[in-house]
């Protein structure tokens, strides 16, 4: 992917992030199910074995407790592990490695020995896939001190954020999106029209040569004036459609993409609620103790004064994913929701 922002899939931004760095860095090596010999469950890593051997794309078993521990002792000892999990729904039967031993391992050992690992795979729902094949971890991943929490939106976004990910000495879980795997450069609805021209923002050019996109530093998509709208992710789409949809009823809106979620860049999130005195925070979690929780306290505690009304949370409705396919839709954030939610807290109902 170059500066002109060519198509591109956004699962070939992935496999453009790892092939690149692990050409430059032959520590680095891939491991999951099928990521090998049958290309990626996703087609995420096709060629990939062709290009660097068993060795270094290495297809495991169904066991995500065993090469997620190995992934993690390899990191200890000087390796730079990517470990794919098929879905991340997967990731509890490794939640002793991934949540209680990586993230603590340089404490615990006094500085001796550090996790240089990523963590990546499907997050959220995936198309009618049922409740175990559709949890949105991040919210439970966020509490947990030393890690990194990466959620890309766009596959500019991805490709950079992964080789930053890569690159990082701390875990970083990196949570994508099955549904946005196919997505073409600009998204799955083109907003192109408004990125060079008006209010909306042209895309990021904060990456260096090497296409690093840094983590702790959020994405102004979109300027407004009217209400602040802070999401990641998948999201971001449904926040740009709804977005458009309130400009044409002169509702100026500002979209904010995290990109990581740990680190939170919360005073671009702050600097614009001060600009805007209004705010909804989108993200896919259910609503209980969510990614949009804990950003709405951290607002309140920076700029309540500054607030006009509440905060409004808009997540995925406090059920289990149905296997319904009109129903998984309107279970999970969607511009309808984030349109309501901006005309409710900017007394336009």
């Amino acid at each position: 992917m170059t500066r002109n922002d060519r198509k591109i899939q956004f699962r070939e931004a992935l496999r453009e992030a790892m092939v690149e760095e692990m050409q430059r860095d032959e520590k680095i090596f891939l491991m999951g199910e099928e990521v090998a010999y049958y290309n990626g469950a996703y087609k995420v890593s096709q060629g990939m074995l062709d290009l660097f051997g068993p060795k270094r794309v290495v297809d495991t078993p169904i066991s995500e407790t065993g090469f997620a521990g190995l992934g993690v002792g390899a990191a200890m000892y000087g390796l730079r592990p990517i470990i794919e999990f098929m879905s991340w729904s997967f990731c509890l039967v490794a939640a002793d490695q991934i949540i209680n031993n990586a993230p603590k391992m340089l404490y615990m050992s006094g500085g001796q020995f550090g996790v240089p690992i990523v963590f990546r795979g499907n997050n959220g729902a995936g198309g009618q896939l049922g409740t175990t094949h559709s949890w949105c971890v991040e919210s439970m991943f966020a509490q947990v001190p030393g890690l990194k929490l990466a959620i890309p939106s766009t596959p500019r976004e991805a490709k950079g954020l992964l080789k930053t990910a890569i690159r990082d000495n701390d875990p970083v879980f990196f949570l994508e999106s099955e549904r946005m795997l196919g997505m073409g450069a600009r998204g799955d609805k083109d907003f192109s029209r408004y990125l060079h021209g008006g209010k909306w923002a042209p895309p990021s050019e904060e990456e260096d040569d090497d296409f690093l996109i840094p983590f702790g530093k959020a994405n102004l998509v979109k300027t407004g004036a009217d209400c602040t709208i802070v999401t990641a992710g998948r999201p971001l789409h449904f926040a740009l459609e709804a977005a458009e949809a309130l400009e044409e009823d002169g509702i100026d809106v500002e979209v904010i993409d995290c990109r990581t979620y740990r680190p939170l860049d919360i005073d671009t999130i702050v600097k614009s609620v001060r600009k805007t005195n209004y705010c909804v925070v989108v993200d896919q979690s259910w609503p209980f103790a969510s990614i949009a929780s804990e950003i709405a306290m951290q607002i309140y505690e920076r700029a309540m004064d500054d607030l006009d009304n509440k905060v409004i949370r808009v997540t995925n409705d406090d059920v289990a994913a149905p296997y319904s396919k009109k129903l998984e839709q309107a279970m999970l954030p969607h511009a309808r929701k984030i349109i309501d939610a901006v005309r409710a807290v900017t007394y336009n109902t």
